[in-house]
C-alpha cells in the first residue's frame, strides 16, 4: 500500500499569523515562525514536516487563503 505524504506552501506575504491553521492541523505539523514578514505578521511554517499527511485541514480553514496543501505517494 501506498503512503501518502504532504507537504504545504504558505503565501508568506499574506499570512497575518491568526494561528487558525496550526489549532486546525491534527498532527501538530505547523507552528508560528519567529521570522515575520514585511507586515510584520509571524508566519505559519512547517516545524514538523515528516509528520503530516496532506489532510488540507490547514488549508481549508485558514482564513486567508494562504496555505496550498500538495499530496504525493509514495511506494
Amino acid at each position: 500500500m501506498a503512503k501518502i505524504k504532504g507537504t504545504i506552501l504558505v503565501d508568506r506575504e499574506r499570512c497575518k499569523g491568526c494561528g487558525v491553521c496550526v489549532a486546525a492541523c491534527p498532527m501538530e505539523v505547523l507552528a508560528l515562525s519567529k521570522e515575520v514578514n514585511s507586515k510584520g505578521y509571524p508566519v505559519a511554517h512547517m516545524a514538523n514536516p515528516d509528520n503530516c499527511t496532506g489532510c488540507a485541514s490547514c488549508g481549508i480553514s485558514c482564513p486567508d487563503a494562504c496555505i496550498t496543501v500538495y499530496r504525493q505517494k509514495f511506494e
